[in-house]
């Protein structure tokens, strides 16, 4: 847990930020997620954010809400909620995975998700070097099941040789070379 924490920090923080730089007008734009525009996505992100929070605090998962623009605040929340060192302990009530895989769930979702909403609105965005790693190989480990559950779209092709980030993304079934 205490190693994976600032990690998770820094990540939120990253999005969060992305999150508040959305200006009305980009609302609508389309984003490299096909199944989400920009206000979408954000809604997406406050639910993630919502869910693990309570997942962290063992309570059920709840449904998604309409968009509420707030998920800087949502996100803080879930940081606080898993913090305590309870959340870390046992496994997700739904799918039976350990907590630390819970933890890299959301971790995957503000790594990738950060960068689909950055290049949605023509933001900067590069991944924090340790979240990048650690969202790699959990999700080179879980891609099977992470399509069976529609996280993840069909792989995209990405040569061996490109840089981590794009072949996490490429993975994950975005196309690393998207722009609106």
């Amino acid at each position: 847990m205490e190693d994976m924490m600032p990690v998770m920090t820094r990540a939120t923080e990253r999005t969060a930020g992305l999150v508040r730089a959305v200006r009305p007008e980009q609302l609508g734009f389309a984003t490299p997620c096909e199944k989400f525009d920009v206000k979408d996505l954000i809604n997406h992100l406050e639910w993630v954010a919502e869910m693990f929070e309570l997942l962290g605090r063992k309570e059920p998962r709840p449904e998604q809400g309409p968009y509420a623009g707030d998920f800087p605040e949502r996100a803080e929340r879930m940081l606080a909620a898993w913090s305590r060192p309870e959340a870390w302990e046992g496994t997700s009530p739904d799918m039976g995975l350990p907590m630390t895989a819970l933890a890299h769930m959301y971790l995957v979702d503000m790594v990738v998700h950060g960068w689909d909403l950055a290049r949605a609105t023509g933001q900067e965005y590069g991944p924090d070097p340790e979240a990048l790693s650690r969202a790699w190989h959990f999700t080179d480990q879980m891609v099977e099941m992470g399509r069976q559950y529609g996280a993840f779209g069909p792989p995209v092709a990405v040569p061996d040789d490109a840089p981590q980030f794009d072949r996490l993304l490429g993975i994950m079934g975005r196309d690393p070379a998207w722009t609106p």
